[in-house]
């Protein structure tokens, strides 16, 4: 299996940053958004996910000087303008006690240097009750919320061998039973239990050994289907692991589907329509593709691929 050249990895990242620079302003929280309850937590997952990804890109060190102008800008605007200082995830937490979002967005931000004293205190204060450990969760979603408190230095509120254990991957089921939500499970407990690609080390060998036996089979069954959303999720697990393949049939194909602007369709070809809603049909995939960039740049660069 051949890997894909850096410079391909890195080019499907650039074009992707560009087109989230260039689209920023349909980040951003309208008046409704913030008075609707759970539709402002619907609207701010694309903004902790922007803040996810200019993590990654930061810490994986693989950005040219443009990249790292665009991320770092593209950081500043979603804390100043979307989140207004942080001020949107403390009034969610106060509305919210218990939710894991204000904490899961924040936990990427204050590691790279931005803080708000305040909703650190209520975090803290929801910590101290019994419900914020008692609160039914998805296990791979309690390991997002572990992840997210050790991140910003707290002492995790659960047990993430436990939490593993009850994930659909942490049980090693027969693989031929993936469907479309486990699949995206898979990967999201992979995300997780690696701090987004910051730790492989931390997937126990039979996991890593389980993906590394049968994602080449996944990644080919999404490519076919032209799942380019999913696929990229797949490409990143694949660089979570101790020996990825980077894969350049995968790579090639996946790439092949980015828009000349940058932007990555779900499936298929790029939707049509008005700037706002092509936007927010495409812009979870194009975060992943410049996820999946940093991460696979990274790793060719480095040793440990696999031959």
């Amino acid at each position: 299996m051949t890997a894909a050249p850096p410079a391909l990895l890195h080019r499907v990242g650039d074009r992707a940053l560009a087109w989230l620079h260039s689209n920023r302003e349909y980040f951003r929280l309208t008046d409704d958004d913030r008075a609707t309850g759970r539709g402002l937590v619907e609207r701010l997952k694309p903004v902790g996910e922007l803040a996810i990804n200019m993590r990654v890109l930061a810490r994986e060190g693989v950005a040219g000087s443009r990249q790292r102008d665009l991320s770092r800008q593209l950081l500043d605007f979603a804390w100043r303008d979307l989140l207004d200082g942080g001020n949107v995830l403390a009034d969610l937490q106060a509305e919210e006690p218990l939710s894991p979002v204000p904490l899961e967005i924040y936990a990427s931000l204050h590691e790279l240097g931005y803080r708000h004293p305040g909703l650190e205190a209520a975090i803290d204060l929801a910590r101290t009750t019994a419900s914020w450990r008692a609160v039914e969760m998805l296990p791979n979603r309690r390991l997002g919320l572990l992840n997210a408190e050790r991140k910003i230095g707290l002492v995790p509120s659960g047990d993430a061998e436990q939490a593993l254990a009850a994930t659909w991957l942490g049980r090693t089921p027969e693989p031929w039973t993936v469907q479309f939500h486990l699949a995206y499970d898979i990967t999201h407990t992979v995300f997780h239990l690696t701090d987004w690609g910051a730790a492989p080390d931390r997937l126990p060998p039979r996991i890593a050994g389980y993906l590394a036996l049968y994602l080449p089979a996944w990644t080919a069954d999404w490519a076919e289907l032209e799942h380019w959303d999913l696929l990229g999720e797949l490409l990143v697990v694949d660089a979570c692991l101790p020996a990825p393949t980077l894969d350049a049939r995968m790579w090639e194909r996946y790439a092949a589907a980015q828009a000349a602007d940058g932007a990555m369709p779900v499936q298929g070809a790029m939707p049509a329509g008005d700037p706002e809603t092509v936007f927010d049909l495409v812009h979870h995939p194009t975060l992943v593709a410049a996820f999946a960039s940093a991460m696979a740049t990274s790793r060719a660069l480095s040793s440990d691929v696999a031959a």
